[in-house]
């Protein structure tokens, strides 16, 4: 059984990426409103073209913990409103 191009299954679905960022409330707190604005505005650019990540020039440092299990218990916030957790609409 051939396929062809204008095959439904066959053919690349573009995604729609959300235009939140998380980040840990420790983070957002120690950034600058102008670093938040350029992580806020990458995201969103990403999402408005289908993407899923942002672009790696956005990318934040200092946000290592030693272990999975530290990363994870962290309180990520949004970075755009930081009074909502991380899945929060």
């Amino acid at each position: 059984m051939a396929f062809s191009i204008n095959n439904p299954f066959m053919q690349k679905t573009k995604g729609g990426g959300t235009s939140k960022v998380c980040l840990p409330k420790a983070k957002i707190a120690s950034m600058s409103n102008k670093d938040k604005q350029k992580v806020i505005n990458a995201k969103k650019s990403a999402a408005s073209k289908g993407k899923y990540k942002r672009s790696s020039k956005s990318n934040v440092t200092g946000t290592a913990s030693k272990n999975l299990k530290d990363w994870v218990k962290q309180d990520w916030r949004q970075v755009g409103d930081p009074s909502k957790k991380c899945g929060e609409k």
